[in-house]
C-alpha cells in the first residue's frame, strides 16, 4: 500500500521552504487511514480463523496464529487432564479440546498478540533474506553478551535461548503458555475455567491446574521479560536497539517501544505496510534523527522515500499524535 508521505518534494524545492506544518499534515492523513487499518484488524482475523477467506493476510501469518491458538488450547486441556489423574494427559489433549481453541480465538487481547508475534518473526525471515540479519544473533546481541556487567550478561545469553527457542515455536504454529505477558496468561487461565464451567469435577480441576500453571509462570523468565530487563537496564544505553540492523528486530522493536511509549505489539504493526506513517511518527517520537528514520526505512520498505523534512518534527508532538490518533482508533 502506498504511503502519500513517501513523494519526495520537487528537486527544485529549497530546503527552507519546507514547512513542517505540512509534514505532520500529511503524516495526520495517512496516520487516520492507518488506524482505520489497525481498527478493523481483530474481527477481520476473526473471521479468517474461521474460514478459508485467505485474501487480506497471507496464508502463512493465519496458520501460524491458528496453530499457535490450538497449542494453547492443547497445553490448557492437558494440565486439566494431568490435573484429573489422566494416566496419558498428553495424548488425551490431542484429542479434545477445539471448542477451547475458538474460546481462546474470541479473546481480541490474545488473538492481537499471537498475530503480532507471527508477525515478528515474517519480518525477522525477511531482513535475513534481504540484510542477511541473523534472527537470533545479532550484533548488539553479541555486545550484550560480552557485557562486563554479569547480571546483563547472564540475560544476553538467556535471551539467546529464548529467541532460538520463539523461532522454533513460530515454525511449528506453536507457543508455550510460560511464554505469554502475564496478563494474558491471566486471561487464558480464566478461559480455561469457563470452559469447564458448571462442570463440578472440570472446575475442581480447573483449579488445580491453574495453581500449578500459575506456579510455572512465575518461576519462568519469558522472552519478552527478557527483552525488558534488557531495555531496563541499558537504560540510555538502549538507543543502540533503534538501529535495527545492529540490534536485530526483537531487540529494534522492544526498544522502539520503551523509548516512543508504544506497546510493542503496536511496535511491530509499525513494520507492516499499512502502518509506515506511524513507523514514521514513533521513530520520531524515539529521537532517532533523519538517519535513523531513512535508515530505518531502507531495510524495512527500500522502495519507500523518507520525506525531506521529517526531522524537524518535533519528538514530544510526535508522541502525542501517536497517542491521540490511537484513542481515536479506539473510540
Amino acid at each position: 500500500m502506498a504511503m502519500t508521505v513517501s513523494a519526495e518534494p520537487p528537486a527544485s524545492a529549497p530546503e527552507a521552504a519546507i514547512d513542517p506544518g505540512a509534514i505532520e499534515r500529511l503524516l495526520c492523513d495517512d496516520l487516520f487511514h492507518a488506524d482505520q487499518a489497525m481498527l478493523h484488524m481483530g474481527p477481520i482475523l476473526r473471521h479468517l480463523l474461521q474460514n478459508d477467506d485467505r485474501s487480506i493476510f497471507s496464508d502463512e501469518i493465519i496458520a501460524r496464529v491458528r496453530g499457535m491458538l490450538a497449542d494453547l488450547a492443547r497445553q490448557l486441556v492437558q494440565a486439566l487432564g494431568e490435573a484429573a489423574g489422566h494416566a496419558d494427559a498428553a495424548a488425551w489433549a490431542r484429542d479434545a479440546g477445539p471448542g477451547l481453541a475458538e474460546m481462546l480465538a474470541a479473546s481480541q487481547p490474545l488473538l492481537h498478540h499471537l498475530h503480532m508475534l507471527a508477525v515478528e518473526w515474517q519480518v525477522a525471515e525477511k531482513l535475513q533474506g534481504t540484510l542477511g540479519l541473523d534472527p537470533v544473533l545479532t550484533p548488539l546481541l553479541q555486545d550484550i553478551i560480552s557485557s562486563p556487567g554479569p547480571d546483563l550478561a547472564a540475560r544476553g545469553m538467556n535471551l539467546l535461548a529464548a529467541q532460538a527457542r520463539f523461532g522454533q515455536a513460530v515454525r511449528r504454529m506453536q507457543i508455550p503458555l510460560t511464554e505469554l505477558p502475564a496478563d494474558l496468561h491471566d486471561e487464558t487461565l480464566g478461559i480455561m475455567q469457563r470452559y469447564v464451567a458448571a462442570d463440578p469435577a472440570g472446575e475442581a480441576a480447573a483449579a488445580q491446574a491453574e495453581a500449578s500453571l500459575r506456579k510455572r509462570r512465575a518461576v519462568t523468565a519469558s522472552r519478552i521479560d527478557l527483552l525488558d530487563h534488557v531495555m531496563a537496564v541499558l537504560g540510555a544505553g538502549r538507543s543502540a536497539a533503534l538501529q535495527l540492523e545492529h540490534a536485530g528486530v526483537a531487540l529494534f522493536l522492544s526498544g522502539l517501544s520503551a523509548v516512543a511509549g508504544i506497546s510493542r505489539e503496536t511496535a511491530i504493526m509499525c513494520t507492516t505496510e499499512s502502518q509506515m506513517p506511524r513507523l514514521a511518527l514513533s521513530l520520531v517520537a524515539a529521537n532517532v534523527g533523519r538517519e535513523g528514520v531513512v535508515a530505518t526505512f531502507a531495510a524495512l520498505h527500500p522502495d519507500i522515500a523518507v520525506p525531506a523534512g521529517i526531522e524537524r518534527l518535533d519528538p514530544a508532538r510526535a508522541s502525542a499524535l501517536l497517542t491521540n490518533t490511537s484513542a481515536e482508533a479506539r473510540s
